[in-house]
């Protein structure tokens, strides 16, 4: 029995990481599930997000860079050879002086295609990053990590053709000081021999400055 409880306690906390990790890149529609990418760097961006609406003000969206349409141009079909094109059009957007993104999260087929970009002068981020720590493995773009993030097999909620470029300085995932996994007094089941102890989690991630995010898409 001691096994068995200590196993699914396990599960639990990775069942956990999973479902917060999708939810990070989540549009934040589902039942208790908080704001995610896909709702704070939206591929439409006059969407409504913290009770603003992108729509009304123009300061509350972030930065679009669709290959269709893209920032400056004709249309890029992306490829090895064109993914730089649609990086650097949307990094000179987001970027003034030493304020601009520090980190790009990219689906597996866009991350493929910068990683072929590079494939005779790429380097690594050092094993002494936190990056690292986290057992990510990532690619650089000016002073930005770029990380894979898009296993469909895994349950990444990274959509496909998508590249996040975020200014962490404006984001950040806040948690609730009395409920950071906090656990509740245990409650007994009333049709058996057995109790069931609640672990409870509140919180979102939020953004001060969505002009300050993009995203790269098909």
């Amino acid at each position: 029995m001691l096994k068995l409880s200590k196993s699914r306690v396990m599960n639990a906390m990775r069942t956990f990481k999973n479902n917060l990790s999708s939810d990070i890149y989540s549009d934040g529609t589902a039942t208790n599930q908080i704001n995610g990418l896909q709702a704070i760097v939206a591929a439409t961006n006059t969407n409504t997000v913290g009770g603003i609406s992108g729509s009304t003000y123009s300061f509350w969206r972030n930065v679009v860079q669709s290959a269709a349409a893209p920032i400056s141009g004709s249309a890029i079909t992306p490829s090895k050879t064109t993914i730089k094109t649609m990086m650097n059009q949307l990094w000179l957007e987001l970027s003034s002086g030493n304020d601009g993104p520090d980190i790009i999260v990219s689906s597996n087929d866009y991350f493929t295609f910068f990683w072929e970009s590079l494939q005779d002068n790429q380097r690594y981020v050092g094993n002494d990053t936190d990056l690292a720590k986290a057992g990510f493995d990532s690619l650089k773009y000016m002073k930005a990590d770029v990380v894979a993030e898009g296993g469909a097999n895994i349950g990444s909620g990274v959509p496909a053709s998508t590249m996040y470029f975020l200014n962490t300085d404006y984001l950040q995932l806040v948690v609730h000081k009395d409920a950071n996994m906090a656990e509740v007094p245990e409650m007994r089941s009333i049709n058996q021999d057995a109790v069931v102890i609640p672990i409870i989690w509140q919180g979102n991630l939020v953004c001060s400055n969505r002009q300050r995010q993009g995203i790269a898409k098909a």
